[in-house]
C-alpha cells in the first residue's frame, strides 16, 4: 500500500487522527511536510461528515424502533446536555473550535463531531469549524513533529526525553501549586 494512503487511513481513525499520521508520515514513511499534512487533514475530514449525516439517521431509526434505544438515546443525550450546557452556552462555537484544534487525546475531529451531534449545532456551520479546527491542529502537531525530528537528528532521542521529563515536572509542580 501507498504511503498516501496509509497516512489517510491512519488519519481516519478515532484514536490517532492527526496526532498519529503526521509524525508517522513524516518520519516513518519519508513523506514531504506538504504532503504529510494534505493527506493528513484530509484523511481526518471524513470522519465527521460521516458522523454528523449518519448519527443523525441512525439515533432517528433506532428510536423509532427498538424502544430500548429510545429511552438509552433520550437519557444519554439529557444527560450530557444537561452536564456541558453552561459551558457549551458561553462559548458555542468558539468550544467546538477548541475542542477539534487542541491535539490532545480524546479532543479532535471525532469528538468535536460527537459533541457538534448531542448539543445540535447546524450541520454546515460545525462541518466549517471542525474543518478549521482540523487544519490548525494540523499545523500544530506537523511543527512539533519537525522540532521533534530536528532535536532527535542533532541532539538524539536522550534531549527530547529530557525536555520531556523537564515539562512533565514543570506540569506537575504548576498544578500543585509549588512554583508559584
Amino acid at each position: 500500500m501507498i504511503p498516501e494512503l496509509k497516512t489517510f487511513l491512519i488519519a481516519m481513525t478515532p484514536i490517532g487522527e492527526l496526532r498519529a499520521s503526521i509524525p508517522i508520515a513524516l518520519s516513518l514513511y519519508q513523506l514531504p511536510v506538504w504532503s504529510a499534512f494534505f493527506f493528513s487533514v484530509l484523511g481526518n475530514l471524513i470522519p465527521p461528515v460521516l458522523i454528523l449525516w449518519g448519527l443523525k439517521n441512525a439515533t432517528a431509526y433506532l428510536s423509532k424502533k427498538i424502544y430500548f434505544f429510545n429511552r438509552f438515546f433520550a437519557w444519554l443525550f439529557a444527560r450530557t446536555y444537561n452536564n456541558h450546557f453552561n459551558k457549551v452556552k458561553k462559548w458555542q462555537e468558539r468550544a467546538l473550535l477548541i475542542l477539534v484544534a487542541l491535539p490532545l487525546p480524546f479532543t479532535g475531529a471525532w469528538t468535536g463531531s460527537l459533541v457538534a451531534f448531542v448539543f445540535n449545532f447546524p450541520y454546515k456551520k460545525s462541518l466549517v469549524i471542525i474543518a478549521l479546527g482540523v487544519l490548525i491542529a494540523g499545523i500544530i502537531v506537523t511543527l512539533l513533529t519537525l522540532s521533534g525530528i530536528f532535536l532527535q537528528e542533532y541532539f538524539g532521542w536522550q534531549a527530547i526525553l529530557g525536555i520531556l521529563i523537564i515539562v512533565g515536572f514543570l506540569g506537575y509542580f504548576f498544578k500543585n501549586n509549588w512554583l508559584i
